[in-house]
């Protein structure tokens, strides 16, 4: 996942910047912000994305139409600006590097706003929030909150910020390679819990209809993730922060989050 936690104590410096953004046109520190109006006299908003990043970002079947929440997210907003969307897929380790390069005009791909990423880029308002979460199976009563790790047994990509809190909490963490072994783990008993991602587990349930599992605890922070543009792009993030309004105002966003959530994960 591309998510990172931000400090409670950061995101009032988060909500600060992203008010702080200009809406108008007029001169950036780069010269004249024309990212608004390009986009309106091409008629197209190109954005780039994985296409491989389920439920976000992905071919249906592997090789079929590309759709997920921030595809469709994209397109309504794109809708909402009067112009079509057109995605350009990278992976994640280039997509950035295509954003500064001028390859697209935004990304769509689970972007957690972080202090590091906003002195590099503009960002939208939000569209997606989540937390970090306890999994465990449906009839367990002992675990109740990241203390209650203490001394047993999670299962955790060894690379991954859910493995740095599970250890943080006390638990000792037997090594996977990521979601789908580590909830196995679980299912089957061998570990008392996993922690990811809550977007991960919804996702999870919803697709599998899994009623064997459920969510113990879940962090008090939020990520929050948004469309990323060119450090020069502030008008046309301006504009897509208002879209957004509109998509939220007439639920749009929530009906998308229901699709693949089966939870409203837009606010």
């Amino acid at each position: 996942m591309k998510f990172r936690f931000i400090p409670a104590a950061l995101l009032s410096v988060v909500a600060l910047t992203l008010t702080g953004c200009s809406a108008s046109t007029g001169d950036s520190a780069a010269g004249t912000d024309d990212s608004l109006s390009s986009v309106l006299d091409s008629g197209t908003l190109v954005i780039g994305t994985e296409g491989t990043y389920r439920p976000f970002s992905f071919h249906e079947d592997g090789s079929g139409e590309l759709t997920g929440y921030d595809v469709e997210v994209a397109r309504a907003v794109a809708a909402e600006l009067g112009v079509d969307a057109v995605f350009e897929e990278a992976q994640w380790d280039a997509i950035f590097a295509g954003l500064t390069a001028g390859r697209w005009d935004t990304i769509a791909n689970q972007v957690s706003i972080t202090p590091e990423r906003l002195e590099a880029y503009e960002f939208s308002t939000p569209y997606t929030y989540s937390t970090g979460v306890i999994v465990v199976p449906a009839d367990n009563t002992s675990i109740t909150s990241f203390a209650s790790l203490d001394g047993l047994t999670t299962a955790q990509s060894l690379t991954s910020n859910w493995y740095t809190l599970a250890t943080e909490s006390g638990a000792t963490v037997e090594g996977v390679e990521g979601w789908a072994q580590s909830v196995t783990l679980v299912e089957q008993g061998r570990v008392d819990a996993t922690v990811n991602d809550k977007l991960t587990f919804l996702d999870y349930q919803k697709s599998t209809g899994a009623k064997n599992l459920k969510i113990a605890a879940e962090t008090e922070d939020r990520s929050e993730s948004a469309f990323a543009f060119a450090p020069d792009g502030t008008a046309l993030a301006e504009a897509v922060s208002e879209a957004l309004a509109t998509l939220t105002a007439d639920g749009t966003l929530a009906e998308l989050s229901d699709k693949y959530f089966g939870a409203d994960v837009s606010q």
